[in-house]
């Protein structure tokens, strides 16, 4: 015998199939004189009321029987709605307490979340007899279960639940990569966690326009993402861009997440795009579009025609990605924790020295450039400025010189078109302390400028360029040269700043 809620939907369709049939039955065929089976009611013509227009019987049976059928499910008693929504699932109960507020009222109930949390978190137990959890469930709901307020059971079930799903992200980024000094399974953990990002473009009216990203590609060190469409809102009107990490609000290791799932956000960086064209730095473009950079790491294309938007493309640095995609909330930034200073050398006068440069010149899957620089060091006589100098690749010596492999430029697509930006690309730096922690890390798009003097070198006769790259820690100074014969360019001086904030901040020191 069907019992519960599939009796309950039984009974429901088989009333709804009884008042669908019913105006049929009632209505008399055409022609022909009336039944003496039909009743009397249903026989007698309609009678217009005055001064109004007379509306046929069949209409409003059905305008009747509709707004019954509709208003059926809420006006079920409360005990018979508790019932349905015991036997649903997390992410069922979450979304449907979004119906409205007598929904949300009832999906918020202590008894039936209890029982969830006990299933996924049975208590501790002393002894071996133990009671089944719903029979625990029944002799707590009217001593503990219902004294706490509403949605309380709810709160803790959510809260165990995510952070036993960051317990077992920490696990998976445990093994670090002695090269860069990254975790090693960045990439399996981000799978694991479902992590997503998006960005939320909001215009002056306060409207939000949410793209969800299109396609993303994994580095050594860093994740290129790309956000693109037909539709893009008005830039004119835009005022701000936010760009978050997205994860579903419950981790379920055996179930695939969905997208219409409930999902929290964490505020990763935002961006003002306001007069975007005259307030941020060009740094490429070809026939169709033109990049413009935000920093940190973020990169606009617009189309040379119309100045709509063409694609966002955002480049993030795997270390601490995923407390930053994850930590914050949707309106506030996760804070990193204060690093604790160590004390650098024993002598001050020798500066720094020990340092371990990983840096990566990449676009669209293409690799220029992969190097690993160790010992690097800076005396007390390089610190000027405001910045202590590390150099990685000397202008003097031939030994150390550099080529990048291929043609170098900056690859983009969309949905239709796609292109090859020349001189621009994307840089991963990842320098590391003498105790191998990182120390300076950053992924951004950089661009090589075509200098107006002539290279100095004998060795190398072409054009030379430069690139520079600055954020509030640090600088990145290179030379190029481009080679005729050989097709391509030659990496002959290469020179990191650091703040002395920063290394003062970090070691304790006062350089």
């Amino acid at each position: 015998m069907a019992t519960g809620r599939g009796w309950i939907l039984k009974q429901h369709s088989l009333a709804l199939a009884r008042a669908a049939a019913a105006p049929q039955r009632l209505a008399p065929p055409s022609g022909t004189s009336r039944s003496p089976q039909l009743p009397a009611a249903a026989a007698r013509p309609a009678r217009p009321d005055r001064g109004r227009s007379a509306v046929p019987l069949r209409q409003c049976q059905k305008t009747t029987m509709k707004s019954k059928s509709c208003l059926c499910i809420e006006s079920m008693p409360s005990e018979i709605l508790l019932k349905i929504f015991s036997y649903l699932d997390t992410g069922s109960l979450l979304c449907i307490g979004c119906v409205n507020k007598h929904f949300y009222h009832l999906a918020n109930d202590n008894v039936i979340w209890f029982r969830i949390y006990s299933n996924f978190f049975p208590p501790k137990r002393t002894n071996w007899k133990t009671q089944s959890v719903e029979r625990t469930a029944v002799l707590l709901s009217h001593a503990m279960v219902q004294d706490k307020e509403s949605g309380y059971w709810k709160k803790q079930y959510i809260i165990k639940q995510i952070a036993a799903g960051k317990t077992r992200i920490i696990q998976l980024l445990k093994p670090i990569n002695p090269y860069t000094g990254l975790p090693l399974k960045t990439k399996e953990a981000i799978k694991a966690y479902s992590l997503s990002w998006v960005i939320v473009l909001k215009d002056r009216n306060g409207k939000e326009h949410v793209m969800e990203q299109m396609d993303i590609s994994f580095n050594d060190t860093s994740i290129t993402i790309f956000w693109y469409d037909t539709n893009w809102p008005c830039l004119d009107n835009l005022s701000t861009l936010e760009l978050c990490g997205v994860t579903p609000l419950l981790l379920d290791r055996y179930k695939v997440p969905s997208k219409n799932g409930p999902r929290r956000r964490s505020l990763i960086a935002e961006f003002n795009l306001t007069n975007l064209t005259k307030t941020t730095t060009m740094i490429g473009s070809d026939m169709l579009v033109q990049l413009f950079r935000l920093n940190p790491g973020l990169l606009v294309g617009l189309w040379k025609k119309g100045n709509g938007i063409a694609f966002v493309m955002a480049s993030l640095h795997l270390h601490q990605l995923l407390e930053r995609s994850t930590l914050g909330s949707a309106t506030t930034q996760h804070i990193l924790p204060p690093h604790k200073p160590i004390l650098d050398d024993v002598d001050p006068e020798y500066g720094l020295h020990g340092y371990q440069l990983h840096i990566d010149m990449h676009s669209g899957g293409h690799t220029y450039m992969c190097g690993t620089f160790r010992n690097l060091f800076c005396r007390k006589d390089y610190i000027r400025n405001g910045y202590l100098r590390l150099t990685v690749i000397s202008l003097k010596n031939n030994s150390q010189h550099l080529p990048l492999a291929g043609k170098v430029g900056f690859f983009w697509r969309t949905d239709v078109f796609e292109g090859n930006v020349q001189n621009c690309y994307l840089m991963d730096v990842t320098l590391l302390d003498e105790m191998e922690e990182p120390f300076w890390c950053f992924s951004a798009p950089v661009y090589m400028k075509l200098s107006s003097k002539a290279s100095c070198l004998y060795d190398y006769m072409g054009y030379s360029y430069t690139l520079n790259y600055v954020d509030s820690e640090g600088k990145v100074y290179a030379e190029l040269v481009w080679i005729e014969e050989t097709q391509e360019y030659y990496i002959v001086n290469l020179v990191l700043y650091l703040s002395t904030e920063k290394v003062n901040c970090w070691f304790g020191t006062n350089y």
